[in-house]
C-alpha cells in the first residue's frame, strides 16, 4: 500500500480570529499522515529514533487551495512517492468532509544516523518495506 489516510478534527487553538487553520499548523498534520504511514507499513517511527536513525526534513513545499476551519474533520492522505538512496520522498493532501481539495504538499526527508550527524542508506529492512 503506497496510500494511507488518518482524520484529524481542526481544535480552535489551531486556527485564527477568522476560524481558519494558521499556515503553520498543516505541517504537525502532514507529520501525524507521515508517522502513521510509517507505522501502517509496520516502522515505528519511536523505534528506528531508538535505534540511532532519524528521519529529518530537508524539502518541503505547500500549497494552500481552501481554507480549513474550526471543527472541521480533515483526511490526510500520504502517499509515499520515492526512496533513493538516502533519500524518501511523500506527497500529501488534505480534504475536507464534502472531500475538497484544500492543501497539497511534498516532502523530502533523508535517513540520518544520530550519533553520526550523517545521512545514511536506510537499513535492509525498511528498503524491503519500501519497495513492498
Amino acid at each position: 500500500m503506497k496510500e494511507h489516510q488518518i482524520q484529524v478534527r481542526v481544535r480552535y487553538s489551531e486556527t485564527d480570529q477568522m476560524s481558519v487553520v494558521y499556515h503553520g499548523n498543516y505541517v504537525p498534520y502532514f507529520e501525524m499522515g507521515r508517522v502513521e504511514w510509517l507505522r501502517n507499513k509496520g516502522i515505528s517511527y519511536k523505534s528506528l529514533e531508538e535505534s540511532g536513525i532519524a528521519l529529518p526534513i530537508v524539502s518541503m513545499t505547500i500549497n494552500y487551495k481552501k481554507p480549513a476551519r474550526y471543527d472541521d474533520l480533515l483526511t490526510v492522505i500520504t502517499k509515499f512517492k520515492n526512496q533513493t538512496s538516502v533519500k524518501i520522498e511523500f506527497d500529501c493532501e488534505i480534504r475536507n468532509e464534502n472531500n475538497e481539495l484544500l492543501t497539497t504538499a511534498h516532502f523530502i526527508l533523508v535517513f540520518v544516523d544520530v550519533n553520526l550527524g550523517k545521512a545514511i542508506q536506510p537499513p535492509k529492512y525498511i528498503l524491503d518495506i519500501m519497495n513492498d
